[in-house]
This record gives structure tokens, sequence and C-alpha cells, in this order.
């Protein structure tokens, strides 16, 4: 990336005010606008794989207004901000739809990070500042991964801290190439990695690479590197100071690595494996930047060896090639971690920039058409499948029907396919009924379904027996007069408490997969299950994963509890000696 274009130095027009109809920045207002005349209002989304995943928001927001603290009171496997966002935002927008709420929350970080580029990048074209700012947006505002787990279409309600990693790594990537600025780049950088730290250790780490190839490359100067790593250093210090939530993060974390101790190279290859589509035109573009290039590459490194200076180590990596492999390497490690989200949307800043420097460089045109060709291969298939999704999605979802359900607030605003709506009636029948058959699935260490938990059907069975306990706790609480304060759900997410302006007990961890996201209970969890009013088991279908959970907690519940049946698609665990309460069943 050694040429210097018109793109890269400002013009003799940079201190020029760009007219407000022109601007970039129009844009990004207005498009946040209409986003908060959206969440204003309720608005049903179509059920889809895994979609239960985003209620983990719901459960964590409801515990901070209580007061406890992300990590520091209860376990997370991810960072606090996407938490602290949300919970803002739905006290803004109480109608708003959860997942449209947790899908575009990050823009209070985001959008005002993606603006300090588009600042400095307008002085000097508008039309780069556009491009670079649309597609931010479309992946910003529309709440589809690039990745298909399920072949019916849905929202995808899964994945959403991976999403939001994404979309930091392309504000982080777009300021490391494009912004000139020193102090907006120190900014941007500063505010980026701090989001990105809190909301996903890994995605710190892959903005790490990313800042360590710009640094290396002199793209990130050593005052600027200085100066961001200190505000990163003292937005982190002050969290520490103020409630210990750094050491209680890092400590989340070495207990989750406790229980993953795969081996690293499977991840790394299946993430790759995955992202075949897209990585396959990048290492062809890779190709012909090495042949292109190599032969400054090389001049570079006979200057080295003849004298090493922070320039001429600038310029042996300040190279098209290494920029594309570092970004992919830094892409293919944070994938390695995740089910589900915007995978290297953040190579589009970097394609944008060698095909910008290809097209004007004093070059073959063979060459610039081949690379403009490669950049835009590799660019298009995260961008065609989120637009893809969201129109099979939306499309489809014109003949859904609507979920019926009369205490799920705005968390049953969803919709399904009739046949579908008629599959989960019927499932959730076989599956109260048939009892024992699924008692010998869970046995066995399988599910009913291979993809169970992605399949709509059980999405909405799932809905459908919440709305029913729910109607069920309230009968008790009136007939007995008492009122469960505390109350958990032994399954991979726990909605109740928010549902009836309850609370969940402290420590015990969200989004609860026991193979992967659980540690064992210690001390702090085993008292707070311990002085539960109530837990609840689900039972349609019964299934490996929920026995395993329940086997984890129960040596908590089985002394001072008594076992219900509560429903038929739900049991509880009733804590001994409960106090009457006068306000029961409010």
């Amino acid at each position: 990336m050694h040429s210097r274009t018109d793109i890269d130095t400002p013009a003799k027009s940079t201190g020029a005010v760009i007219p407000l109809a022109r601007s970039p920045l129009l844009l990004l207002a207005l498009v946040l606008g209409v986003l908060a005349v959206l969440l204003s209002f309720t608005i049903p989304q179509p059920i889809g794989p895994m979609f239960w995943d985003h209620y983990l928001y719901l459960d964590a927001a409801n515990r901070i207004r209580d007061g406890q603290i992300p990590s520091v009171d209860f376990f997370t496997p991810v960072g606090a901000l996407g938490y602290y966002l949300f919970a803002g935002l739905q006290g803004i927008f109480p109608n708003g739809q959860p997942l449209l709420l947790v899908s575009w929350c990050l823009l209070l970080v985001s959008g005002p990070l993606i603006a300090l580029v588009v600042i400095d990048v307008q002085k000097r074209s508008t039309a780069l500042a556009y491009a670079i700012l649309l597609p931010f947006l479309m992946f910003s505002v529309l709440p589809f991964n690039t990745g298909d787990f399920y072949p019916y279409p849905g929202s995808d309600g899964f994945g959403i801290y991976n999403r939001q990693v994404c979309q930091l790594l392309y504000v982080l990537a777009a300021a490391l190439i494009h912004v000139r600025d020193p102090r907006l780049l120190v900014a941007a950088v500063a505010g980026a990695m701090a989001a990105l730290f809190f909301v996903k250790i890994t995605g710190a780490v892959a903005g790490t690479l990313l800042c360590l190839t710009a640094f290396v490359s002199g793209r990130l100067p050593f005052r600027a590197a200085v100066a961001a790593g200190l505000v990163v250093v003292a937005i982190l210090a002050i969290v520490e100071l103020s409630f210990g939530g750094v050491s209680a993060y890092l400590a989340d974390i070495l207990a989750l690595l406790s229980v993953n101790d795969g081996s690293l190279l499977p991840r790394l290859l299946q993430a790759a494996s995955l992202n075949a589509g897209l990585l396959i035109p990048a290492g062809l573009l890779c190709l012909v930047l090495i042949g292109t290039h190599f032969s400054s590459f090389a001049q570079s490194l006979r200057q080295l060896g003849t004298g090493p200076s922070l320039a001429v180590v600038g310029r042996v990596f300040d190279q098209p090639f290494f920029w594309l492999s570092a970004f992919v390497v830094a892409g293919i490690v944070f994938e390695s971690q995740n089910t589900g989200s915007q995978a290297f949307i953040f190579l589009l800043p970097l394609l944008l920039k060698l095909a910008i420097d290809e097209a004007t460089a004093a070059k073959s045109r063979p060459v610039a058409i081949a690379v403009a060709v490669l950049a835009l291969a590799t660019a298009l298939p995260p961008a065609t499948a989120v637009v893809q999704k969201s129109a099979r999605a939306w499309v489809g979802a014109v003949n859904n029907v609507a979920l019926e359900s009369r205490n799920l607030k705005t968390m049953g605003a969803v919709n399904l396919r009739p046949i579908l709506a008629l599959r989960a009636q019927r499932l959730r029948a076989i599956y109260a009924s048939q009892r024992p058959t699924f008692d010998a699935f869970a046995k066995a260490d399988e599910l009913p379904s291979f993809l169970l938990y992605s399949d709509f059907d059980f999405q909405a069975i799932w809905l459908t027996n919440i709305d029913e306990a729910i109607d069920a706790l309230k009968a008790y609480e009136a007939k007995n007069g008492v009122r469960f304060g505390t109350i958990f759900n032994i399954d991979f997410t726990n909605p109740f408490p928010w549902l009836m302006d309850r609370s969940a007990p402290e420590h015990v961890a969200i989004g609860a997969d026991p193979f992967r996201a659980i540690p064992p209970p210690d001390e702090g969890v085993r008292a707070a299950l311990s002085a539960v009013d109530i837990a609840l088991v689900p039972t349609c279908p019964v299934t490996n994963v929920n026995q395993t959970l329940l086997s984890l907690y129960l040596p908590s519940l089985e002394t001072g509890h008594s076992r219900i049946m509560l429903t038929s698609c739900y049991d509880a665990f009733i804590r001994n000696g409960l106090k009457p309460a006068p306000d029961a069943g409010s």
C-alpha cells in the first residue's frame, strides 16, 4: 500500500466545509433517526434458528436494573458492554422488539466512532466516505449473520455479540486504513479497542492484530499508538477501580477456557472452510498483489539489510499482500470461536483501498482490473448473504401467523409459518404425553432432533411453555398467598424474572450451555440456588442438555425445596417454608 493517491493525501480543499446535504453524516443521522422511530413500536419478527439466544439480554438487563453487575455478580460468557447498551436502549424504547433492540444497541457506540472516520475521510473524498459508511450501515441495520445454520428463512436471533464485534472491527479497520488526522485516529482506535474488549475478548485479540499490522506498516504512528493504548488502559483502570469489572471479566474468561479445552486447529480449519467462498478470492488477490509488488518489497528488504530504521521497517511491511494476509488471519482467529457472525466484513475498507490504489497507480490496466474483480469477489459474499437472508425472512413473513401469548410482553412479538405453528402445537402435545420416550433420548445423550434448538417449532413451543408457566405461577401465588421474589429457569436462558418483574438469583450464569459455557457451581452459586424461591425445570421435551444442567444444580435444590409438577411442560422446585406475602400474585 505504498502509493499515496489523492485519497491518502489531503487535497487543497481539505479545510473546505462540505454542504450538509452532501455530507455522509446527514445520512448517518437520518438512519439513526429512522431506527429510533422503528423502536418506538413493537414490530414482530419471524422466528429463526436458535432464536432464544438474544433472550439472554433480557435476563442480563433485568439483573442490571436490579443492581447486579455482569461478571462481578453473575457469570457471563462475554463482556458486559452489549448488556448495558441493551438495558439503556430498552429503558428509552420499552416497546421495541427485543431482537431489534439488541441488534441496534451497538450503534450507540459504533455510530459515533464511524462518524469520526467519515469526518476525516470526507475532507478528501465524499464518495469514499459514502463507500465506507454505506456497508457499515447495511451490516448494522440488517440483523442477520453471514452464515446459514438452517434451511428455512427466519430472523438470526443468535450470535449477536459476534455481529457486534464484526461491526466494531469494521470501524477499526476503516480508521486504521483511511483516517489521517492523528487526533481522530487516536479517538477511533481507542474507542473501538475498548469496546471490543468489553463486548468479547476474542474481538479484542483480532483488533490487536489489526492494530499491530498498521503499526509495523507505519500507518499507525508510534505516538498515536501509545496515546490510543493509554486511553484504553485508562478506561480499563476506571472500570476496574470502580467495581472490579475487568478482573472479574478476565476470571470468567479463564473459567470459560477451562470448560473449552478443545484443540484450536480444528476450529481454525472450520472457520476457514465455512468462509471459503470469501477466502478463495482473497487468497487469489493476495497472490496477484505479491506478484505486482514483489519488486518494491525486495527493494525494501535490501534497504533493511543496509541500515534498519522505523521508516525502512514500515516500507517492508506496508505491502498490500501483507495487509490482506494479516487481516485474513485476524478474521480466521476470531471466527474460530464463533457460531454465527458477520464474518470478515472488516475486509471491506481494506479491499476498497486496494482497488483504488491499483486503479490510480501508474501500472498495467490488466492488473488493476484483476485486483478490482478479486476485491469485489471477496467483498460480495457477506453483503449478498445478509441482503438475501433479510429479504427471505421479511418477505416470507408476509403470510406468517402471530404466536398467541398473554404474558410474554415484547418478547412474544414473533410470527412463523402456519404449517410450523400447527406442527408446534402437535409436537407440544406429544412431548407432554409421551415423556418416557424423550427421557430415553436424554438418557442416550441425544436430542430428539439433531437441529432441535434451530427448529422453528421448538422455539415456538418454548415460548408457549413459558407463557403457560407464568399463568400457573400466578395461580399458585394467588392460591397459596406467596410471591416468588427470585425465579430461576434451569434452561439455556431465564426470561421469567423480566416477564414477571421479579429477580434472578445472583452468581448463576446466563447462557447456560453446560458443555461449553458453564463452570462447575462454586459456593456463591450453591448458596444463591439454595435461597431461590422457585427453580423451574422444562420438560417439553426433556433433553440431555437440561438433564445435565439439572445435575449441576440439583444438590443445591433437593434439600431445601420440594419438586412439583407446575404444568404439563414444567416442573418446579419451590423453596420450603416460603412465607406468605400480602401482595402475592401482583
